[in-house]
């Protein structure tokens, strides 16, 4: 697309009847519909000097003017000044305890500057005089990621040598991941392993699933720590290991038990748990990286990170005890 604006297109009579959104798109080059119907509703593209709708029809014989690039600028991440749980750190990495609620990065897809902000990797770049650059401008020093509502462990990488040795790692599943969950039901057995491959839902994209065949491999291990029997009904606390890091991995297999993590409404637990004289809602996934063991990619160290259960869980799980 030409870098000089505006771009003036001239609709012909046999273009009478088409919408303005999708006449626009046919003329620009590698420029989806919803882009136009965003550039269209910002004013960005007028019919005769005019502003339109993306629904416009046009008669044919209109001039339609691009006033603007039609391709968003990439998204790059910023600094911020973010409190963060700084674990463990030397010159090569940075073990972070992150809060629940928090996106580890702005995803790709963003469209705008404000969904990229509030993220772990904001807080690092604040923090951090560099990060590694392999993850790219919107996941600098970032190897692995947990989920938002997921709190816990995870490893940063300061510089490129350091990512690409972690993310080797990590390929070979070498650093050991140990998770705290609290799940709904009696979980029978005491241990036991899910080797249940995990796909993208066909319908619902944001959820994943064991029930849709071509999955990757993904591997859980879990062991039952406490079964609580309480007047809001009764939860298994597990201890839990993944062989893999597939997207949402504990949360589907666990769901694919019958035995949803709390709060996790995405994959069947309720959102509002009834007791015998009031309802209570934690407002998170009951899902905890507890521990992380790995190996400095420069010395070959080992080392071993632990966090407690966040307040929040703690104190949820004092209630459904009392309750």
């Amino acid at each position: 697309m030409p870098e000089s604006f505006p771009i003036l297109i001239s609709a012909g009579a046999a273009d009478a009847g088409t919408r303005l959104d999708q006449f626009v798109a046919a003329h620009l080059d590698g420029v989806s519909r919803s882009r136009v119907q965003e550039l269209i509703t910002a004013g960005m593209i007028l019919v005769n000097k005019d502003q339109s709708k993306p629904s416009f029809k046009l008669s044919g014989g209109e001039i339609i003017e691009v006033r603007g690039p039609a391709e968003r600028a990439p998204l790059k991440a910023v600094a911020e000044e973010i409190p963060l749980d700084i674990i463990y750190e030397d010159d090569d990495l940075a073990i972070v305890n992150k809060p629940a609620g928090m996106m580890v990065h702005a995803g790709a897809g963003s469209t705008d500057d404000a969904r990229n902000r509030g993220t772990l990797v904001n807080a690092l770049l604040h923090h951090f005089r560099s990060l590694s650059s392999a993850g790219g401008a919107l996941r600098p020093g970032i190897v692995h990621r947990l989920d938002k509502e997921t709190s816990g462990l995870i490893v940063v990488a300061k510089n490129d040598a350091a990512h690409w040795k972690l993310g080797e790692q990590f390929s070979q599943r070498q650093p050991k991941k140990t998770y705290l969950a609290l799940v709904h039901g009696r979980v029978e057995k005491l241990s036991g392993t899910i080797s249940l491959p995990i796909n993208r839902d066909a319908v619902r994209r944001t959820r994943m699933t064991t029930r849709r065949s071509g999955g990757r491999e993904a591997i859980t291990h879990y062991k039952v720590l406490d079964r609580l029997q309480s007047g809001f009904g009764e939860f298994s606390l597990l201890e839990l290991r993944i062989d893999t890091g597939r997207t949402h991995q504990i949360r589907v297999h666990m769901a694919s038990l019958g035995h949803p993590v709390v709060g996790d409404t995405t994959y069947g637990a309720p959102r509002q748990i009834r007791g015998k004289s009031e309802m209570i809602s934690l407002g998170r996934n009951f899902l905890h990286s507890a521990r992380l063991e790995l190996t400095q990619p420069k010395t070959g160290e080992k080392i071993v990170c632990e966090s407690p259960l966040p307040a929040e869980l703690a104190a949820f799980e004092k209630t459904l005890r009392g309750g």
